[in-house]
């Protein structure tokens, strides 16, 4: 872990606290806001409906500007974004507090890149380890992020717009961090040039997997995440409640980032992506045994540990399903399908909770988990039999 990688790991951490905050509050400002209750998570859905909207234009800024000034970039927009939520949040202007969180979808596409950055700051035996060590960072986000929707909700004049102005500032402490970061020079090169086409990436696979394991897996964790501040106060749990339950989920994504690197290069990707699967479906068995606050901050630990094990796998899994000159393109995919997943769960959250609840939404997350292990447990089968046909 060098300089780079450590300050890597505060900015992943950062994004984290922005990401992290967002979840906390914009369901809420969207309940106390939204004309209609179905509408609550339409400013988390806008955050990753942005995302994906801005992931083609995040590849471009890559090839042509370089990481620097491409992360710079998405973070001056994460700033803007930030202070436009506080506007629209002090004014109760539901559409715009939807706009700006569509805005910050272009910070969110430009530090989903951070982990593949890891990788190549990093020796390349190195590789695992850089990225499940850079994302370990996000544990910043664990910590910071529900204490500071909790402790600034009350400080503006209306709820959250001190949230959003804390996240202002959290912005402008990333962009300090930045300008100490030294990356490898901008390779010009035209920004369709060299290797694969998408519809050719997506026929290996490897990079087949890794897009979909990553993109659902993600989806899933969204999907209940973005639910349960809604479900504990539908539940008549406080948001003190929800903020502590978010923060020890948070620290289920992240903690385990300083040791998946070395279960990956000891036991291999697959198992370790397995493992997650296991993982993600015992968070949705205890969460469909009850809705004590108990049974909230269990299902919401292990949901967070199941994503970082089928995250960081998915991760590790696609830096070997493409070459160099297919970096940005490959990349932009991979985004693109966790983006997408976001998307639509982040709709679907708000829709299922508030009108068939909790029960239903963990019975509903049932299918993406299975259909991720299906897909591992494919692969595998495909791995192994070359192996047996060549001995």
């Amino acid at each position: 872990m060098n300089r780079n990688l450590w300050l890597l790991a505060i900015l992943q951490g950062l994004f984290l606290t922005n990401n992290v905050t967002f979840i906390a509050i914009n369901g809420l400002v969207g309940l106390s806001l939204a004309p209609y209750g179905w509408m609550a998570t339409l400013p988390v859905m806008g955050y990753v409906v942005g995302g994906a909207l801005f992931t083609g234009p995040v590849a471009l800024a890559q090839a042509r500007l370089g990481r620097r000034n491409s992360f710079l970039l998405g973070l001056v927009v994460g700033l803007l974004s930030a202070l436009l939520c506080a506007w629209a949040a002090s004014t109760h202007n539901f559409w715009l507090v939807c706009g700006a969180t569509l805005l910050a979808g272009f910070y969110a596409a430009n530090a989903n890149l951070y982990r593949f950055t890891s990788a190549e700051l990093a020796a390349p035996g190195m590789r695992e380890k850089a990225v499940s060590l850079v994302m370990a960072g996000g544990l910043i986000g664990a910590i910071v992020g529900p204490n500071l929707a909790a402790r600034t909700r009350d400080l503006g004049s209306a709820p959250f717009v001190g949230a959003y102005l804390a996240l202002a500032v959290v912005a402008l402490l990333a962009m300090a961090l930045l300008a100490f970061m030294r990356f490898p020079p901008v390779q010009r090169k035209s920004a369709h040039g060299g290797g694969r086409t998408v519809a050719q990436l997506l026929q290996d696979p490897t990079f087949l997997v890794a897009a979909a394991a990553g993109g659902l897996g993600y989806g899933v964790m969204n999907l209940l995440m973005a639910a349960t501040p809604l479900a504990m106060q539908q539940c008549g749990l406080p948001f003190s409640d929800a903020a502590m339950v978010l923060e020890w989920h948070v620290i289920g994504m992240f903690a385990p980032g300083f040791f998946t690197g070395h279960l990956i290069k000891r036991f291999g990707t697959l198992p370790v992506m397995g493992v997650g699967v296991a993982l993600l479906a015992g968070c949705i068995a205890v969460a469909l045994s009850g809705v004590q606050l108990h049974q909230f901050l269990i299902a919401l630990t292990l949901l967070g540990v199941g994503w970082n094990f089928v995250f960081t796998g998915s991760t590790t899994l696609s830096l070997t399903a493409y070459a160099p000159e297919e970096k940005d393109r490959a990349q932009a995919v991979l985004n693109l399908f966790v983006f997408l997943t976001l998307a639509c769960t982040s709709l679907a959250s708000g829709v299922l909770v508030t009108t068939q609840g909790w029960t239903w939404l963990n019975v509903g997350s049932l299918l993406p988990v299975v259909l991720v292990g299906a897909g591992i447990a494919w692969l595998g089968l495909k791995t192994v039999r070359p192996a047996t046909a060549a001995r």
